[in-house]
C-alpha cells in the first residue's frame, strides 16, 4: 500500500511541473516556471523517497539527500517569490 501512495504522490508531482512548465511556456510568467521547477525538485524527492524506501536495503538512507532536494526546491521557489515581489 506504502508503494501506490508513494507512487500516486510521485506522479501528482510530476503532472503539477508538467503543467506549471507548460503554463510557463505558453506564457512567460516567470512565477509559473519557479513553481514548475519546484514541483519538478519535489517530483524528484518523491522518486527518492520510492527508491528509498522500496528498492533499497535498510542499510542505506538516502534521507539526507532526499531533504537537500527538498531544501532546494523549496529555495527555488522562495528565490522566484522574491524576486517576482521587486
Amino acid at each position: 500500500m506504502a508503494a501506490t501512495i508513494y507512487g500516486l504522490c510521485a506522479l501528482v508531482a510530476l503532472l503539477c511541473a508538467f503543467l506549471l512548465l507548460r503554463a510557463w511556456g505558453y506564457s512567460r510568467y516567470r512565477l509559473l516556471l519557479w513553481s514548475g521547477l519546484c514541483f519538478a525538485g519535489l517530483t524528484v524527492n518523491n522518486v527518492l523517497l520510492i527508491i528509498d524506501k522500496i528498492f533499497l536495503p535498510t542499510q542505506i538512507d538516502l534521507s539526507l539527500l532526499r531533504i537537500l532536494v527538498s531544501l532546494i526546491s523549496i529555495v527555488v521557489l522562495l528565490f522566484g517569490l522574491i524576486w517576482e515581489a521587486d
